[in-house]
């Protein structure tokens, strides 16, 4: 008897390839479209708009001669994501709402919703791979890094436990992107040329400012210009305290001089460059650190200014291990390879399990290191665990 996928069915060519391969390799295939939360009043036009995408999906169906249903589960995800950036921007923390896309709505409503109908799998697009090992005689489940460097999605995926990861298939991880576009013209899949989306997770690409102003209202407040009078320690990580190593930049309104006004602190992240709109300083001004509670904004000189570096960062308890075998305990290190951001290189550095949560110290400073969002490690190109950045 054939194995059921249900298979998310973006409207993009790689979820499109994705169902092609599956049906090849003999699997019963049933697509689904999400329609998630949607406002066209902070959309940018013509970007990723949903009723082109479920168009485009039907039309693969079709071409493929599979069932397609649609499921919508806006509701949902006004819920668990959208209220979720909300609070984190408020909160002067900077959400990723992809990677919480895939934790709460792929591979938890959906996956659901697709088992309801026996699938057996779903399968998504992500550039991403899936194996399997076994300790203590049990299957532990490995998630991997796509074949493509330039495309490898498992970041995204950083927060999936070993049952959702049970469940999941990823097709299109073993290829690379031009390999995926030329089996779609093969094939003559309608997506073949379709465009990559940019923006948030089944939403589009949206002027974040809008966006943000729905909720949360403009402010004025102060932006201080803070001198770079000090340097980063750049010691081992034993020879001092990790949680001097972790701190961010000391900043407090007396840190520096009021250069400018701002409409709202929490409407800023960490790196920013753009949207400060001032002008006639020697170098550009870099946000170095927002304070929500007193609405003050923080600006540093150029883009070698300390504050913009951090040796580490503090995850708490906010800690998900994909590989719960490899998880420390209280007092143990352990030497990895991390991102704290999609598309970053990988970086050396060491995590340390205390009483009071989990450090990771990098080899070398990191730049723009932002509270809320997600820390992955990776041992070889394997994705073991990740975190929220306190």
């Amino acid at each position: 008897m054939k194995k059921r996928v249900v298979v998310g069915l973006s409207g993009g060519v790689d979820s499109s390839v994705a169902a092609y391969l599956l049906k090849e390799q003999g699997y019963e295939v049933i697509a689904m479209f999400m329609k998630n939360w949607h406002d066209d009043s902070v959309t940018i036009s013509n970007e990723c708009p949903w009723l082109d995408d479920s168009n485009d999906a039907m039309i693969v169906s079709q071409q493929l001669g599979i069932p397609f249903q649609t499921i919508d589960l806006s509701v949902e995800y006004k819920q668990r994501i959208v209220d979720y950036m909300f609070a984190e921007y408020e909160r002067g923390r900077t959400p990723n709402p992809d990677v919480l896309c895939n934790r709460e709505i792929k591979f938890d409503i959906f996956l659901k919703a697709a088992l309801k109908l026996g699938a057996d799998f779903v399968a998504t697009g992500h550039y991403a791979r899936k194996g399997e090992t076994t300790v203590n005689g049990n299957t532990v489940y490995r998630l991997l890094a796509g074949k493509d460097p330039n495309k490898d999605q498992s970041y995204f995926l950083c927060q999936l436990r070993q049952d959702q990861l049970a469940k999941a298939l990823f097709p299109v991880g073993e290829l690379l992107k031009p390999e995926v576009r030329d089996i779609a013209r093969k094939a003559g899949i309608s997506t073949a040329e379709k465009k990559d989306s940019q923006g948030l997770c089944f939403i589009g690409k949206v002027h974040l400012p809008d966006f943000l102003q729905q909720q949360l209202k403009p402010r004025k407040g102060k932006v201080v210009e803070v001198p770079a009078n000090s340097s980063i320690f750049s010691g081992a990580a034993h020879a001092v305290e990790l949680a001097e190593l972790t701190q961010p930049y000391p900043l407090n309104p007396d840190s520096g001089e009021v250069v400018g006004e701002h409409n709202g602190a929490h409407y800023y992240t960490i790196g920013q460059r753009r949207g400060l709109n001032l002008g006639g300083f020697e170098r550009p001004l870099f946000v170095i650190g927002t304070d929500t509670k007193d609405n003050i904004l923080y600006t540093g000189m150029g883009e070698d200014h300390p504050g913009l570096y951090r040796r580490g960062l503090f995850l708490g308890h906010e800690d998900h291990w994909v590989r719960p075998d490899f998880n420390l305990k209280p007092g143990e290190s352990k030497s990895y390879m991390a991102r704290i951001r999609y598309r970053q290189p990988l970086e050396p550095c060491t995590l340390f399990r205390r009483d009071e949560g989990i450090y990771i110290v990098f080899d070398r400073p990191q730049r723009g290191v932002t509270p809320g969002q997600f820390a992955a490690w990776y041992e070889g190109e394997e994705l073991v665990g990740s975190g929220v950045i306190a």
